[in-house]
């Protein structure tokens, strides 16, 4: 028997390793801590990187425990569920969806409109890097849809935002309906009707953050941006709040110690602006600065269209 009440699970053929929550590689290079009492997996994303030199991804029990205050997630040896729940204190029951769903999306990238467009303006290499790292999804609920998962920086899955893209243009298609869903409202279905769904939204890319802790932190508002501009902007962990209205002090607490710039869309600049000075009273040892780049270079008509900073960078 085992000296330790957690271990990494040893190896038992190809069903025993698992992609990495940190860099993702298709060859499944993550073994899981698992417990030696029960032999049953704790949380998917607990665990060991054998990637040690280009990845180094280790989340050990200890310092699970640690951000989760004592609640640990078991995975048993089942069929996974569309769901899978944390115990929480909370009488509000949060579901999060199950990593094995959210990889199955990993797949049909010929047919995802904004990986195509996001290969025709950055290339193949880059593009294929930032689908791993940021997790971009096919989804098939309208042909060609992408879905962008949220991840939050414990490796659960929030929910996933579908939408919709001109393959050619970049742009999201708008007509004769704006083309966006939400996973989770479209997976509820799935539930039993009296269950009580609690959606916690966190920053696009914000699973990023545990794997650079020194770099400071750009945020856009589209997801879109945040992707492209990370391919042309490496000197930052680039996320997205999802909206202009989603820079939200909640969303936002993850970041608190870090350097953080805002590169708001044109039109948005003056609202980050106070949005901005109201993070930093919030939260004291975080630094907030709001990019002004777009006022300096932005014409007339490119205010008209309310243009980011990716149009920038794509030229």
């Amino acid at each position: 028997m085992s000296p330790y009440k957690y271990q990494l699970q040893p190896y038992a053929g190809a069903s025993s390793r698992y992609r990495c929550p940190g860099c993702n590689h298709h060859s499944k290079t993550f073994k899981r801590y698992i417990d030696t009492d029960t032999g049953q997996q704790l949380a998917p994303h607990i665990g060991l990187c054998n990637r040690v030199d280009n990845c180094g991804y280790h989340l050990t029990p200890k310092q699970y425990f640690a951000q989760v205050g004592g609640y640990a997630l078991t995975v048993k040896n089942t069929q996974p569920n569309t769901y899978r729940q944390r115990k929480t204190a909370q009488p509000q029951q949060t579901y999060y969806i199950s990593p094995d769903y959210v990889n199955s999306s990993f797949c049909n990238y010929d047919s995802n409109n904004f990986y195509q467009y996001l290969i025709s303006r950055v290339g193949i290499d880059a593009a294929a890097t930032a689908a791993q790292m940021y997790r971009i999804g096919t989804s098939s609920h309208w042909h060609g849809a992408t879905v962008f998962w949220q991840l939050d920086t414990l490796g659960y899955v929030r929910t996933g935002k579908i939408m919709l893209y001109n393959r050619q243009t970049g742009k999201r298609i708008k007509q004769p309906y704006n083309h966006i869903a939400w996973v989770h409202t479209q997976m509820l279905k799935e539930l039993d009707n009296s269950c009580n769904y609690s959606l916690n939204q966190c920053l696009f890319g914000e699973h990023l953050l545990i794997a650079s802790p020194y770099k400071p932190v750009a945020i856009a508002e589209s997801e879109k941006t945040a992707i492209i501009a990370s391919t042309l902007m490496p000197a930052f962990v680039w996320l997205a709040s999802g909206s202009l209205e989603g820079l939200t002090i909640n969303k936002c607490k993850v970041l608190q110690g870090r350097r953080v710039v805002l590169f708001p869309d044109v039109n948005a600049y003056s609202k980050w602006k106070l949005k901005a000075a109201e993070l930093q009273r919030a939260m004291p040892g975080t630094t907030f600065r709001v990019s002004n780049e777009l006022e300096l270079l932005a014409t007339e008509a490119e205010r008209k269209r309310g243009i980011d900073i990716a149009d920038v960078l794509l030229g």
